[in-house]
């Protein structure tokens, strides 16, 4: 799918679904990494994330362009547009269009393994571990105030 069949869809499912005409550009943004779409205030264009297309089908495509545009058409009103505001939330059971987009799966994938770093205390060898490596220069033991040093580092599922 190009921008001009994505700019066609949008157009349609804004007539269809709100009633009301979509005057603005939509087009894919190959930017986007941890979003399905996004409506840019300013611009009052639309872009969405080609890989949901190509990952999760069609069906979820236009889910995400249901939401673009009850952010689109509530902004324009001058109602309230956010994900927390009560107009928002209303307009979304209305058309149908989901809250949040699905998760890739490709993102799924990346966040299953985990990064446990193990520490341990010099003097009195109570263990630290830590999602993250830290600075053993900086940082002491919080029982004894004795040196850390770094034991162990491992990969969890």
């Amino acid at each position: 799918m190009e921008d001009s069949e994505l700019q066609k869809l949008v157009e349609k499912i804004s007539n269809e679904v709100f009633g009301i005409p979509f005057k603005h550009q939509a087009i894919f943004n190959p930017r986007l990494r941890s979003t399905g779409g996004r409506y840019l205030l300013k611009s009052h264009n639309i872009e969405i994330n080609k890989k949901y297309l190509e990952q999760l089908g069609r069906q979820e495509l236009i889910g995400i362009i249901k939401h673009e545009l009850c952010h689109y058409h509530l902004h324009l009103e001058g109602k309230g547009y956010q994900h927390r505001d009560r107009d928002f939330k209303v307009l979304l059971k209305k058309t149908g269009a989901p809250r949040f987009c699905n998760q890739l799966p490709e993102v799924k994938k990346k966040r299953t393994i985990k990064k446990i770093v193990l520490y341990k205390c010099t003097k009195c060898n109570l263990p630290y571990k830590r999602k993250r490596q830290i600075d053993t220069s900086r940082y002491v033991c919080g029982k004894c105030k004795g040196r850390l040093e770094k034991v162990d580092e491992s990969f969890v599922n």
